[in-house]
This record gives C-alpha cells, structure tokens and sequence, in this order.
C-alpha cells in the first residue's frame, strides 16, 4: 500500500520581510516590496567598509548604529510608517548580515 505524503505549502509571509535585490537576468522585485537602497531617500549613508578619520574602517553593523539615530533625526516617525508599513523592504545586502532595511522595518512596523 502506498502511502502517499501532503506537502504543506508555505502561506505568503505575514510580516514584512527584507528582500535581497540581485543582477540575475530574469529577477523580478516581488509586489508590495520598496528598494531602499543607497540611491532612494532611505538610502543609508554610512557605507561599511568607508575608512573613518582615526583610521578604522566602518564595520556594518556600525553603519546600521549610525543609520539607526540618522533615520530618527532625518524622518518623522509618523512619515515611515506611512511610506513604509506592510512593505517589504530590498536592499543589496545578504540576509544574514547587519542591514538599515532592518532598521525601517522594525521602526515602521512599530504598533501604534
């Protein structure tokens, strides 16, 4: 007798999520996703690895510490969450990896 297996597929995720952008030919940002990247408004200006004036190079989770209170100072928090809530968030950065992507999600997503 054959038994036969049911595969659970995974439902759409219900949180917003980062999204890695990629080059490949054929990808295709996913709907309800904003790029975030250096060239946009939300872009993060402290590029890890930039060589610091005491000589240290900017580590990434440095540059997101640094993005984090920039962002606080730059946007109301009223406009993230407005522009960015229930988005996806894509950026170059693999997952993984300290990210500012992470930093908008988390702060427009915040409950209310």
């Amino acid at each position: 007798m054959l038994r036969r297996r049911r595969f659970l597929v995974q439902p759409e995720r219900a949180r917003p999520h980062r999204v890695v952008r990629r080059r490949a030919k054929d990808w295709r940002m996913p709907p309800n996703t904003i790029y975030v990247g250096r060239p946009t408004v939300w872009g993060n200006p402290y590029a890890a690895g930039a060589q610091l004036l005491n000589g240290e190079k900017l580590t990434a989770a440095k540059s997101v510490e640094l993005y984090r209170q920039h962002v606080r100072e730059v946007f109301d928090p009223e406009t993230i969450r407005t522009r960015l809530a229930g988005k996806n968030l894509a950026c170059w950065c693999p997952l993984g990896q300290p990210c500012h992507a992470d930093v908008l999600l988390e702060l427009a997503n915040l409950p209310v």
